[in-house]
């Protein structure tokens, strides 16, 4: 009978990584929850956050890619772009994203209270300036930004903020191949398993069309 515990290599038990976590697709934020945790962020004057938070929505990359961020990448001159490349660790492809004015506005400020420079990594970690966050790192901010609006924490991560604007853009626009693009997905089909699209919601969107 099976306990639900693996043996490793020394015959000791080990808990199974996700033994009593909900595991699946994370949901995307809802924009009141975006701008709560915004709202909170900025009376806490938590700059780093603030500016990791909207650059996360604005970007809809993998946790990855977003730790793996380099100054240069989106402010090559010292401040933020409106738009920026970046090559995707998980499939080698470039990928661009908008920063919208909030977020260059955030990033902006972020970058002039720690001076950071072209060639640091844009959010550092614990271990030098020479380090990046965890992607286990910024995944715990996430679900502590998360429970600061009382929302379950373990009903979302960081793949609720790469959702959250592609999937605002599907139910808006009903163009997957745009939100394709701007997810770097190589396949189609991979947006439409990503976004969950159903039969319902392809509905819904052929409902608001009059001819």
């Amino acid at each position: 009978m099976s306990t639900g515990q693996s043996v490793n290599a020394s015959g000791a038990s080990r808990r199974p990584w996700n033994k009593g976590k909900l595991v699946g697709p994370k949901p995307p934020l809802q924009p009141k929850h975006v701008w709560a945790i915004r709202t909170r962020l900025q009376l806490q004057r938590r700059t780093r956050d603030l500016a990791l938070f909207n650059l996360a929505i604005d970007s809809k990359l993998r946790g990855c890619d977003v730790v793996a961020l380099k100054v240069e990448d989106v402010a090559p001159h010292g401040y933020a772009v409106e738009r920026a490349t970046v090559r995707q660790r998980k499939t080698g492809r470039p990928v661009r994203f908008e920063i919208t004015e909030q977020t260059r506005q955030s990033v902006d400020e972020y970058l002039r209270v720690t001076q950071r420079k072209p060639g640091y990594f844009l959010f550092g970690g614990r271990r030098g300036e020479e380090r990046s966050f965890t992607t286990r790192q910024y995944a715990r901010l996430v679900s502590t930004w998360v429970a600061m609006v009382g929302l379950d924490a373990s009903l979302f991560g960081t793949h609720s903020l790469r959702r959250t604007k592609a999937t605002l853009i599907y139910r808006k626009t009903g163009n997957l191949r745009a939100v394709q693009l701007l997810l770097g997905h190589t396949k189609i089909e991979s947006t439409v398993r990503y976004l969950g699209v159903e039969v319902d919601d392809a509905l819904a969107i052929s409902e608001q069309v009059d001819i």
